[in-house]
């Protein structure tokens, strides 16, 4: 079985100390989860203060952005070895907010993902439709071109490094979440997708988590699904008591 992975992207929240101070008491409230891997993304600024905190624990430490290059005239940008220096296990990489407001592609984005890729980093790369897409019933063609451009000569060693997260863009933030059975239809999808792709192994054990609004009341509908093996959560991460929640019903799952 696949571990569950719960993801927090705080996107533009969080002051430092609001950050440690969160991770302090998530630390606290999963000392006793051994199963579910737990990953925070913070801002750039509270990256290293929040590291220092969760040591010795299973929360690990991501990024919500990178740039492709390693230095450079890139005013306003960092690194993935920037990222990893600074303790970053993980890096978001294209999440359909930096798609609408900056500007991102496929390509930029699988030129982020190779970048990382030399480097200690796992990428969490998003894609997702918008609400128009999925009302003419392009769902699966606009994921497919999203896959195939976005991991476009990549190995299937390369992708033991990633991870992919299916975000529904009509579901990011507006409270409205797709059904378990929508979800499930479109990371079965995926999964069929990538073994075309690569190779039956690599479809297997690929991670594939959930990012539309997922919060304390559906998340186990969601990870009871076959193929749904996380989430990427944004709003629902903010709240100490809501994430910790999603942390222990996906451990319940794996028991």
């Amino acid at each position: 079985m696949r571990k569950k992975i719960i993801a927090g992207n705080w996107k533009m929240n969080k002051t430092i100390a609001e950050a440690v101070s969160f991770a302090r008491d998530l630390k606290v409230r999963t000392f006793d989860i051994n199963k579910t891997e737990i990953i925070i993304c913070p801002p750039f600024t509270a990256l290293n203060a929040t590291r220092e905190i969760i040591k010795g624990s299973r929360i690990r430490i991501g990024a919500q952005n990178v740039h492709w290059e390693s230095s450079g005239a890139f005013t306003g940008e960092v690194s993935a070895e920037m990222l990893e220096s600074a303790g970053c296990e993980y890096v978001i990489i294209g999440h359909s907010e930096r798609r609408q407001y900056f500007g991102e592609t496929n390509q930029t984005i699988n030129q982020k993902i190779k970048h990382t890729l030399t480097t200690g980093l796992t990428s969490i790369v998003c894609f997702g439709e918008t609400l128009q897409q999925r009302q003419e019933g392009l769902t699966k063609q606009v994921v497919k071109i999203q896959l195939e451009e976005g991991l476009e000569g990549f190995t299937a060693a390369n992708m033991q490094r990633i991870v992919l997260a299916y975000e529904p863009v009509w579901a990011i933030g507006t409270g409205v979440t797709a059904t378990p059975e929508q979800a499930e239809e479109v990371h079965e999808f995926i999964r069929e997708l990538i073994r075309e792709m690569f190779i039956p192994q690599t479809s297997e054990s690929l991670h594939i988590l959930y990012g539309g609004s997922a919060n304390p009341e559906n998340i186990k509908t969601l990870l009871s699904q076959n193929n749904i093996d996380g989430g990427l959560i944004g709003g629902a991460s903010l709240k100490l008591e809501s994430f910790t929640e999603m942390i222990k019903i996906a451990e319940e799952i794996l028991n």
